[in-house]
């Protein structure tokens, strides 16, 4: 007869094999933590006038809308951008996907694109056209819009051991997500990212891979070398607030 376990972050079976773990992610860490210098420019620039090779920026500004709905457009934006206004999830956009409604009440606001490079090309006749981040023109209802801050996001190489976590600390904005889980059998195992946007993973403190909902894998390879016997914690920067707040082991990889 099976008997059910319940630790704090996790639950399972035993005598079966290592079936849906969930771990719940109680605390965060502000994406503010791994602000770099900000530049400002009357125009949005791109990565390679911020000496960014690789990576994330926070292009912001103030907005002021009239009415409660408005069309945001964007000449160039590459790879994918994330909409906030005044923190709140507007959407996505990306260089086949360029225009968006946002919904606001008439007033100020601050409007946020967090742009990631995916990568550069390296061959074939664009290799000269191979600017990333945001540049050119970003109307709202067909008026250009002016006077940017950019920063950007030092994600891959921060120390995780740094950052300041807090309890709930109910913000929609990109952020680092903390939790913990016991482990008594290291084996390879995979964490199933179904419902997360995109962003980055670390387990015990080592980076472990990206994850993006578009892609086809939906899952990152734990090796078992990684697991430790007891308490393991797991820290996830999330670009894009799909408000998830737990996630899944699985023996196998997941695809969509």
């Amino acid at each position: 007869m099976l008997r059910t376990v319940v630790f704090p972050m996790m639950t399972f079976l035993l005598g079966q094999t290592l079936m849906a773990q969930e771990i719940i992610f109680e605390r965060k860490a502000p994406v503010s933590q791994v602000y770099k210098e900000a530049v400002e420019a009357e125009d949005a620039l791109p990565m390679n006038d911020l000496n960014i090779e690789f990576g994330y920026v926070l292009y912001q500004t103030e907005i002021n809308i009239d009415t409660e709905s408005k069309e945001l457009e964007l000449e160039n934006v590459r790879d994918y951008a994330v909409v906030y206004v005044d923190g709140k999830l507007q959407g996505t956009l990306t260089d086949q996907d360029k225009t968006l409604i946002i919904q606001v009440d008439p007033g100020n606001h601050t409007l946020q694109f967090y742009v990631e490079n995916i990568g550069r090309i390296t061959y074939g006749p664009e290799i000269t056209d191979n600017s990333k981040g945001l540049f050119g023109n970003v109307t709202l209802d067909g008026n250009n819009i002016q006077n940017w801050k950019m920063v950007p996001l030092n994600v891959r190489n921060y120390p995780i051991k740094d950052l300041v976590f807090e309890q709930n600390p109910g913000t929609d904005t990109p952020g680092f997500y903390q939790g913990q889980f016991d482990f008594n059998h290291p084996q390879n195992m995979y964490l199933n990212m179904t419902g997360w946007g995109m962003g980055e993973v670390w387990l015990n403190q080592r980076y472990l891979g990206s994850y993006w909902e578009e892609e086809k894998q939906q899952s990152i390879l734990i090796p078992s070398e990684n697991l430790v016997t007891g308490k393991n914690e797991l820290v996830i920067f999330e670009l894009k607030n799909n408000k998830q707040k737990k996630i899944s082991l699985s023996p196998t990889p997941i695809f969509k």
